[in-house]
């Protein structure tokens, strides 16, 4: 994926559903985005990289 995961799907035709953030144990936030088309849901996981600039794709999960 890129470095706009979430940008790339709704160009795809996903909607936004739903949003939460969390912090994981202290290290970064999670950031899990449930996005919708045609009957499909899909959550994915999103947190900031460790070291250096942009975001990684935790886990991609078909619902």
């Amino acid at each position: 994926m890129s470095d706009t995961p979430v940008s790339d799907l709704v160009r795809q035709g996903w909607e936004i559903a739903g949003y939460s953030a969390t912090d994981a144990s202290g290290a970064a936030y999670q950031h899990s985005v449930l996005l919708h088309r045609n009957g499909q849901h899909r959550i994915i996981v999103l947190r900031k990289k460790l070291l250096g600039d942009g975001i990684v794709v935790d886990s991609e999960l078909d619902v």
